[in-house]
């Protein structure tokens, strides 16, 4: 218990250190062009509210705040944000006057340090690599219900997916040419979905499903009820059970049952479910040999259907990526544009409720560091998390990086600054809204943290001594 509560503490320590550089890096920016461009700096705070810390050094007070969703250095000769950085102390009409050029260096600083980031920690993705597994790299379905759309339309388990939509697909998983964001950022009453299949090329026209969702849940998306396939690795035999008897063992292979092939541990159970207690012959790859191997199953302990008592090895085969940093920055844009994209089309199911805010954000990276290679997937997620900080805050809204920039844009066309007064009227609507939609968002990622909706219906998850693959669309 101590050892796990010490755990805990050092995830926890390096989320919240990982989180906060990412935060401090961007501001750090904007104060180093401030500096250079000669603007008057009052304050560089991490996170907003009341602080619980702060310092004046050299005429800027350095802070930490209560509210963990960012940070700001605050720029008096810029446009006005008081409601984010609290009032300022300096009478801004006394100040002098800065060019728009240097308010949009200043401006473009934030960004361009977050991108200088994202490129640092690529490069030690790229040296040291990031663990994938095969169920998200593959295109082939491993499992489906017989009542999923995927199965109803004529899909089959082993089907080589090749495009969704008419995009190719190249991946199950993840934002970049994935069946699963295909799936979910398709618009019409049916997707095409073309599949290769013992040689032959097919291509299906597939109804998505769409669970129902309590109103505090986040709404659900497009679904076809399929998982990727995934090498059915025994992980543990349990002792005294059908599958200790007929001599199987940890990292035996299990390629399919009565010479029928299975693409998933999901098939396996899924078989034993609805033939209860026959008797059966697994088709098993041990050191390259194919054995053959008869067993029945059985009620075991503390289950509530007929078992053969093994353990599957969850993760598959996993293998070790080294993508090169520029790849991971430009598939990051990417996927960030089409997020991006996929939020402002009117068909989308990809609502604003569906992006993450703070809480997701370090419940992701604390899930990421849970896991044997956590490091790693951590500094993997970091690359798209700034990437995805530096072109959200260049969108052009006011409060944000690219509204300072819209408006030193304006101020030059106009050869006059905008009135201040119109300026706190916009920049306080702006950060009351983002600062709302901050907490609209938290809101469901709270959620989040208490389980999946217990309506979402997805392929058969597995109970304790059998597999837990992730359901996918």
């Amino acid at each position: 218990m101590f050892l796990h509560a010490v755990r805990v503490f050092f995830i926890v320590l390096e989320v919240l250190i990982l989180f906060n550089l990412l935060i401090g890096v961007h501001e750090l920016g904007h104060f180093l062009a401030a500096r250079w461009r000669g603007l008057v700096i009052e304050k560089f705070g991490i996170w907003f509210g009341k602080p619980i810390w702060k310092k004046t050094v050299n005429g800027v007070q350095y802070s930490l705040g209560t509210i963990p969703f960012g940070g700001f250095v605050s720029l008096p000769q810029l446009a006005p944000m008081d409601v984010i950085e609290g009032e300022t102390q300096t009478d801004r009409a006394k100040l002098p006057k800065i060019s728009a050029l240097d308010k949009i260096i200043v401006a473009v600083a934030g960004p361009f340090f977050s991108l200088l980031l994202a490129l640092f920690f690529a490069g030690i993705v790229w040296a040291v690599g990031h663990p994938v597994s095969e169920s998200d790299m593959t295109t082939v379905i491993g499992y489906m219900e017989s009542d999923s759309p995927a199965a109803k339309a004529g899909l089959r388990p082993g089907d080589k997916i090749l495009d969704v939509d008419g995009q190719p697909v190249m991946r199950f998983t993840g934002m970049n040419n994935s069946v699963v964001w295909n799936i979910v950022r398709s618009e019409g009453e049916t997707i095409p979905i073309k599949v290769e299949r013992s040689g032959q090329f097919l291509t299906f026209s597939v109804v998505p499903y769409k669970a129902e969702t309590q109103g505090w849940r986040r709404k659900s998306v497009r679904q076809i009820l399929i998982s990727p396939a995934i090498t059915p690795i025994v992980a543990k035999v349990r002792p005294k059970t059908p599958a200790a008897a007929a001599g199987l063992q940890s990292g035996d292979i299990i390629r399919g049952y009565n010479d029928t092939p299975i693409y998933s541990p999901l098939a396996l159970a899924d078989y034993i479910e609805r033939n209860a207690g026959k008797p059966m012959v697994l088709n098993v790859e041990r050191g390259g040999q194919r054995l053959n191997v008869p067993i029945t199953p059985v009620m075991l302990e503390g289950e509530k259907v007929p078992r053969i008592g093994i353990e599957w090895d969850t993760s598959g085969q996993m293998s070790i990526s080294h993508p090169n940093p520029v790849e991971q920055v430009y598939d990051s844009i990417t996927s960030t544009l089409t997020t991006i994209g996929a939020v402002a089309s009117p068909k989308s199911d990809v609502k604003l409720q569906h992006l993450s805010g703070p809480v997701g954000i370090v419940r992701i990276y604390y899930m990421l560091f849970e896991s044997d290679r956590g490091w790693q997937l951590a500094l993997w997620f970091s690359v798209i998390l700034n990437v995805n900080l530096a072109i959200l805050n260049m969108l052009p809204i006011p409060v944000l990086d690219g509204g300072h920039v819209v408006l030193a844009i304006i101020e030059s066309i106009r050869r006059k600054p905008v009135s201040m007064r119109i300026l706190e009227f916009v920049q306080t609507g702006c950060a009351v809204v983002i600062i709302g939609y901050m907490l609209y968002v938290s809101f469901f990622d709270v959620g989040d943290l208490f389980g999946k909706n217990s309506e979402q219906k997805s392929p058969r998850k597995e109970s304790p001594g059998t597999a837990n693959a992730t359901p996918a669309p």
